[in-house]
């Protein structure tokens, strides 16, 4: 099966929590009126796009139709679905430059933050990329093990300490590793302690010391895990974590059986920041970069007039 089928299987129950009640209003109306208006905005807040991203899209329709003097429901149809499109954003695709590019990866416990660094090494490595990873989460318990099977799993080099380590040491060695192996990205796993931001910052701050003394003319991202069928509370995360560091992408996991894949367009209207993968799956290869077109053509894959 191909990553867009899996995609497409993956936002069904999205698509039957958002785009057929949506499409449902349009065809139950002959004219768009504010008794509709008022519903599609309820419609999309129950499918967790959330209350200001739904306000958004219901006055740009709003503004849109009204500029194109447009009333009939059927045509308003289309004016709502090029405007999903454009909410969703351009691609964040990861872009790899010459040299060594470190990755690191934040988000709190069980959002999926390990398995998303093993998918994408996987991810990486099928392009090429000679990648290794550091084991820089040494607060929780079994964090170093559980990326090392990952690690094996992929056939990468893992650096590591003991559990208690200072996180910005281990990310000292891994940077001399990654140079001594020519390394074309180094992957770096940090601790989601958002109960105690304090610490958070702090290590962070310490860890990014390190990269610009180590390697200063390394690319470097942050990229933020989190877990889409936490709907909401995934975008409140995301603005936590970002008063602690510069997010400079996000990875969405998880989208496969949710109905909450509307979240996807309040984090591209409320943070800015690109996402720059999608999970759909629990295989190794159900973690690939973001494709806003191909993640629209999913949604309205089969849509039926």
């Amino acid at each position: 099966m191909s990553f867009f089928d899996k995609l497409k299987n993956g936002l069904k129950k999205t698509k039957d929590a958002l785009l057929k009640p949506v499409n449902d209003l349009f065809s139950s109306y002959d004219k768009v009126d504010e008794d509709f208006y008022e519903e599609l905005c309820d419609l999309l807040i129950m499918a967790d796009v959330g209350v200001e991203t739904s306000d958004y899209l219901v006055d740009e329709l709003r503004e849109r139709l009204k500029e194109k003097k447009i009333k009939e429901a059927n045509l308003a149809r289309e004016e709502f679905r090029a405007i999903l499109t454009e909410s969703v954003g351009v691609s964040g695709e990861l872009e790899l430059k010459n040299g060594l590019n470190i990755l690191l990866i934040i988000g709190v416990n069980g959002v999926g933050k390990t398995t998303s660094i093993g998918k994408i090494t996987h991810c990486l490595s099928e392009q090429g990329k000679k990648v290794m990873l550091a084991a820089a989460d040494t607060f929780r318990a079994a964090a170093a093990e559980q990326l090392t099977i990952w690690a094996d799993r992929n056939n990468v080099p893992i650096i590591k300490q003991n559990e208690g380590a200072d996180p910005a040491a281990v990310v000292f060695d891994a940077i001399a590793a990654a140079k001594k192996a020519n390394s074309d990205v180094l992957i770096v796993d940090t601790a989601g302690r958002l109960h105690n931001k304090k610490n958070l910052i702090d290590e962070l701050a310490k860890i990014n010391r390190v990269i610009d003394r180590e390697a200063p003319d390394s690319t470097r991202e942050t990229l933020l895990v989190l877990d889409a069928s936490t709907g909401q509370n995934a975008l409140i995360q995301a603005k936590e974590f970002g008063k602690a560091a510069n997010i400079t992408g996000l990875v969405l996991t998880k989208l496969d059986g949710t109905a909450k894949g509307g979240i996807i367009l309040a984090i591209k209207r409320e943070l800015g920041i690109p996402v720059e993968f999608i999970g759909v799956g629990e295989g190794i290869d159900d973690l690939r970069p973001f494709n806003p077109s191909e993640f629209i053509n999913a949604f309205f894959e089969d849509e039926k007039e």
